[in-house]
């Protein structure tokens, strides 16, 4: 089982490796700032 360090710094790659790390930056900043339920999100993200 990896450690949460590793599962943060995993997720951060594969932002930055989509997004570029600009918008990587972002998306987080978004997600903080927000209340974000990631469940209710990814549910919802193919109905719209």
């Amino acid at each position: 089982m990896r450690t949460n360090t590793e599962i943060k710094m995993a997720g951060f790659e594969l932002l930055s490796n989509h997004l570029g790390m600009v918008e990587a930056e972002r998306f987080i900043a978004l997600i903080q700032r927000e209340k974000f339920d990631y469940t209710k999100w990814r549910e919802n993200l193919f109905n719209e």
